[in-house]
């Protein structure tokens, strides 16, 4: 019998795909594999190990909040007092010529600042009355006034923000993070990801997803309301020893596979077993921010059992807290076209500005009380910014205002982790149409973000189908301006 298999192996061997494609796994596929520079990611055994970056950094963790549709600067911080003496008035043509917009049609009017601004802190920076709790901690913010994209709607926009690229393959700014750095917490994810506002990212999960790094390194969304993770909680009457025992059982036939093949994927697979067997326990407790007191609660404006931003800053601060490398809020709702109230500058915008004023200065606070912000990157934006000139596909009738995508120039700021506060770095025209000085595109806040955590943006780089790729793709400079 044994000399029967052993010839029906040899016959198989020769004559299925499968036994080909497995051995050349093992054999010049692994060489091939290998001469990439794979070698380390099949040799580690835990993926997620914490490693140190090019030199020493500012920053070790990153909070991103991201505002999804695109807040308008004009009504926030980009003060332009022009603007309101040609509120009314037709759009000058070279304001259109050879330009694109996302919905503007014809000849549209120009509109003012639907807010009033004041200067604050001892650096005088612009704020509106939509951000009164902002206004306090503005000597800690850097702010971006000549920010730039190359893209003009929400999709592709969010894209470029977060992956490099306007098109879904790449991995995200959380993914490129927690590959160059691995985690500080074993226990929880290194890449959590928090969602607010009643929907996801126009751009879906992409933006927070790993591309062609190995799947271990995508974000992990958690929930505010409810179960922090669906399906974490070993199913009724399964008793965590036994739980202990399956998982231990399914990695050592994982591990064998691996040895066979060599495929990442495969530790990914391993170390993802591992990470839910222990989020069991950790997560619970560092997503329950009834733990923490009232007065903190009262700080943040927090809305205990809804899914709430300002339950998300919070959780945000607890997960810094405990080591979690990158932690991404994306807050929709931001998209002010003026069809209606819920996407308005005299409506919904509104109410995102009520939403996130109190929790994000909240935020900033916390941080520095806990001595956690000088070793913590927040960066707050959206994918771009709004136009000058009203969007007129509504018609005169319309009690709603709004402005149109703008991709020239838009808003974001920074605070902490090694980021030069008090201060405000480009600026636009008299309009807030063009950059006037220190445009900065988003390649460039990406090379700059990287540098802060300690890393050259041109050296992190992952080999795919032939090529390194960076998250700056062949782009980006450090914005020296901003560092401390």
């Amino acid at each position: 019998m044994d000399l029967l298999q052993e010839a029906r192996e040899i016959k198989l061997r020769h004559q299925t795909r499968r036994h080909f494609l497995k051995a050349f796994g093992t054999g010049l596929g692994a060489i091939a594999f290998a001469s990439l520079g794979a070698t380390e990611a099949l040799a580690a055994p835990d993926p997620l190990a914490a490693r140190p970056p090019h030199f020493t950094p500012k920053a070790k963790r990153v909070i991103f909040l991201h505002m999804a549709g695109g807040p308008s600067p004009l009504e926030l911080f980009d003060y332009k007092p022009d603007l309101a003496r040609l509120d009314g008035q037709l759009c000058p043509d070279s304001l259109l010529e050879g330009k694109r917009f996302a919905f503007i049609r014809g000849v549209p009017k120009m509109l003012g600042p639907q807010a009033t601004f004041g200067q604050y802190g001892q650096s005088g920076a612009w704020v509106s009355n939509h951000m009164p709790h902002l206004r306090r901690v503005v000597d800690r913010i850097a702010f971006l006034k000549a920010m730039k994209t190359d893209e003009f709607n929400h999709a592709p926009a969010q894209l470029l923000v977060h992956s490099g690229s306007p098109r879904l393959g790449r991995p995200s700014m959380g993914s490129w993070v927690t590959y160059g750095l691995g985690t500080e917490n074993a226990n929880l994810p290194a890449f959590v990801v928090l969602l607010s506002g009643g929907a996801a990212p126009d751009a879906g999960a992409s933006v927070y997803g790993s591309g062609f790094l190995p799947t271990v390194y995508q974000g992990v969304q958690c929930r505010s309301n409810g179960d922090p993770v669906l399906f974490l909680s070993d199913p009724d009457h399964i008793p965590r020893n036994l739980r202990r025992r399956t998982i231990d059982a399914i990695n050592d036939i994982n591990r064998q596979n691996h040895e066979e093949v060599g495929d990442p994927e495969i530790l990914t697979r391993i170390a993802q077993y591992e990470m839910a067997f222990r989020m069991q326990t950790a997560v619970p407790e560092a997503m329950d921010i009834l733990r923490e007191p009232e007065y903190v609660h009262a700080m943040y404006g927090t809305r205990p059992g809804e899914t709430a931003f300002s339950n998300n800053c919070l959780l945000a601060r607890r997960l810094v807290e405990r080591g979690v490398r990158f932690v991404q809020l994306f807050h929709w709702g931001w998209d002010s076209h003026g069809a209606g109230r819920s996407e308005a500058l005299n409506g919904g915008f509104l109410d995102r500005c009520r939403e996130t004023d109190q929790p994000v200065a909240a935020l900033l606070e916390d941080l520095d009380m806990r001595g956690l912000l000088d070793e913590t990157l927040v960066i707050w934006g959206g994918e771009f910014g709004r136009t000058p000139m009203l969007e007129n596909r509504s018609g005169s009738d319309n009690p709603f205002v709004g402005r149109d995508h703008h991709s020239d120039v838009f808003t974001m700021w920074m605070a902490g982790g090694g980021v030069r506060g008090g201060i405000t770095h480009g600026e636009t025209d008299a309009i807030g149409y063009a950059p006037v000085q220190g445009q900065v595109h988003v390649h460039d806040l990406q090379a700059t973000i990287l540098h802060l955590l300690g890393f050259d943006h041109l050296r992190l780089t992952y080999p795919f189908q032939g090529r390194d790729f960076r998250l700056t793709d062949v782009h980006g400079h450090v914005v020296n301006e901003v560092l401390a």
